[in-house]
């Protein structure tokens, strides 16, 4: 495959990004399950371009108007009326009628089984290059809600199922998650609304308020109360489906709602008033805002007092939606970065020809890689438990390793995001900075993605409720392992050295962790995860590339080099002085996606051999 010329675009759209992509692309045939990729690859080769060529200008648009909120009719009584742009209703129909959500749960036409949940991940990162974290938000939640009544409905809620996993807009419902309170936030214990059953009209009613509601007037919304008696904490909350419309009335789909005259009537309405949206400095074309319960019908989802349990669940998919946003984000930042450096000229070139821009646009690559690879894999361990789930069997190991790789995936990408989303918009300069361009979107799209479904403190210490209560270290110590065994390759022997000698490190640092008092591991709970990114992707990334190279390119072992070298090597001088000009002498390959023969990467590791000889990486490299 012929390396990219970005020089013959001018500027990230109007493209395939499917096409651009070939990371992706690279990532979903690897985790899909047998043949899947194979059918569904015209499926995503027609929405990549949908994205392109219609999303991203959609997702402009809305961005400057967004929805606005009419709490009252003008006779004052409540409505709760959202009033969306037509860009935005466009997108949603373009997604949800390619099967964004629908894939994962329904058998697709001329297919007789779902496609895995790796496909869902794929369409929404091809989603977020355009939409970023605006509609990806009711796409995710509207799975997570799906997902919830898959596991825990007993089958009373189906009519919801069936609206929110429908692959027409007409019949679809969006789903929502109603957790924050302002008192509680992290801490959902703290929960204060409250749910009683009332027996005459056979429902139950929630009183209380949610302080952060995105996708205020969803259908499919998801609640946590507590009911009478319940114990305080964690362990007294139950779920609840709190329909925007009347439950008597049955689902409120987007084709009955339009069957009103306006806006659905108070009387076709819920019982709840949603007080106001939110001005917030990114993700403007979702409706977030706070929602008062007072005496609001709602459904009872699964058991009793198992609404936290279920909502983990949900934040499993939820958390994993969010890193797949943050490397579409990082994918776009990337686009646009390549583009520009490919077109704009400074003192008679190219500024993609500088070698600083250079170095910064293949390490920009190289954690576009790591991050996206990383994600992947999680994505993959979550899909093949869910299958297994589908199927009645069990697949412990695998929920083991999703428990830990998954709140890692959502801290590390996340960042990630943020920082290439603001070095895009410096690349670009000023134009960067102003709203004509898309990068300061991104930005403040990014912004988000380390709050939505966890804080970076929060991670961190499910992180280690994975190794302490779900033993998680013993299956990644094994797979860390096999990754590094696979590895055989002369060009990937010292970076492979250098990953083993901080992997044993690492199962040192938890170890030692273990047999610390509870307030120092939480101390040191961050530095954890992150170093479990590093070393994981770093072995992941060295076993692709031995793949590769079995194939007859060596692209992927430059850019597993690279992040080892970034993220895992020390260095004297801190590299200044070691004669190393990999980005210069590798910059087609890890930008532009040019293929490397197994010869040259030979010759290149040769030479940086004898570079390691000449500076002695402090021993890191045993020569």
């Amino acid at each position: 495959m012929d390396a990219i010329d970005y020089a013959w675009y001018d500027q990230g759209r109007y493209c395939n990004y499917w096409e651009l992509d070939r990371t992706l692309r690279r990532e979903l045939e690897r985790v899909s399950p047998e043949g899947e990729f194979e059918w569904a690859e015209p499926r995503l080769q027609e929405f990549g371009g949908v994205v392109g060529e219609t999303v991203a200008d959609n997702a402009d648009h809305a961005d400057k108007h967004g929805p606005t909120l009419h709490t009252y009719d003008r006779e004052g009584n409540v409505q709760n009326y959202v009033e969306y742009p037509a860009t935005l209703e466009e997108t949603e129909r373009l997604a949800y009628e390619a099967g964004v959500v629908a894939d994962a749960f329904e058998a697709p036409p001329e297919r007789e089984e779902p496609l895995s949940h790796t496909h869902y991940f794929g369409m929404l990162y091809l989603l977020s290059y355009a939409e970023t974290s605006g509609f990806v938000c009711p796409a995710a939640m509207t799975a997570g809600a799906a997902h919830v009544l898959e596991l825990f409905d007993d089958g009373d809620l189906d009519p919801y199922y069936e609206a929110l996993t429908s692959r027409d807009h007409d019949s679809l419902i969006e789903g929502a998650m109603f957790l924050t309170e302002k008192q509680g936030g992290s801490d959902v214990g703290a929960n204060e609304t409250v749910a009683e059953y009332d027996e005459e009209s056979d429902c139950w009613r929630l009183t209380g308020e949610k302080w952060f509601c995105s996708n205020i007037d969803a259908e499919g919304t998801l609640a946590l109360a507590r009911t009478p008696d319940a114990p305080a904490g964690t362990d007294g909350l139950s779920m609840f489906l709190v329909p925007h419309g009347d439950p008597d009335g049955g689902v409120l789909t987007n084709r009955k709602r339009n069957e009103f005259d306006g806006n659905p009537p108070p009387e076709a309405l819920n019982d709840q008033r949603y007080r106001r949206l939110k001005d917030k400095l990114g993700t403007t074309n979702v409706p977030t805002g706070e929602v008062e319960f007072d005496g609001t019908k709602a459904h009872l989802v699964g058991q009793q007092e198992q609404g936290f349990k279920q909502m983990a669940e949900m934040l499993n998919l939820e958390r994993l939606s969010n890193a797949t946003g943050a490397c579409g984000i990082i994918g776009r930042a990337l686009l646009e970065s390549k583009i520009h450096a490919a077109n704009r000229e400074a003192f008679g070139q190219p500024i993609g020809e500088f070698p600083l821009m250079k170095a910064d646009l293949v390490d920009m690559a190289v954690d576009h890689e790591a991050a996206t690879a990383f994600t992947f894999e999680a994505a993959r361990y979550f899909s093949e438990r869910e299958q297994a789930r589908r199927d009645g069997e069990t697949a412990e190991t695998t929920n083991r390793m999703m428990r830990l790789l998954t709140p890692v995936a959502k801290l590390r990408t996340a960042r990630m995001a943020i920082d290439t989303a603001s070095y895009a918009m410096e690349i670009r300069g000023g134009d960067g900075y102003v709203e004509e361009y898309v990068t300061e979107r991104l930005l403040r799209d990014a912004q988000v993605l380390p709050i939505w479904e966890g804080t970076e403190n929060v991670l961190s210490l499910d992180v280690l409720r994975a190794l302490d209560r779900e033993a998680a270290h013993e299956p990644f110590a094994v797979v860390v392992q096999d990754h590094l065994d696979s590895v055989e390759h002369p060009s990937l022997a010292d970076a492979a050295e250098t990953v083993e000698s901080e992997y044993h490190d690492l199962l040192g640092a938890m170890a030692d962790l273990a047999g610390r008092d509870e307030e120092y591991a939480q101390l040191k709970a961050k530095r954890l995860a992150h170093y479990i990114f590093d070393v994981f992707a770093g072995a992941l990334l060295l076993a692709q590339a031995q793949r590769e190279l079995d194939e007859g390119n060596g692209r992927l072992a430059l850019v597993a080099r690279r992040f080892v070298a970034n993220e895992l090597e020390s260095r004297d001088a801190r590299g200044i002085t070691d004669g190393e000009r990999f980005a210069v002498e590798q910059f087609d390959a890890i930008v532009r996606f040019a293929p490397v023969s197994p010869d040259e990467l030979a010759e290149s590791g040769n030479q940086l051999l004898q570079t390691c000889c000449r500076v002695n990486r402090l021993g890191l490299l045993r020569l």
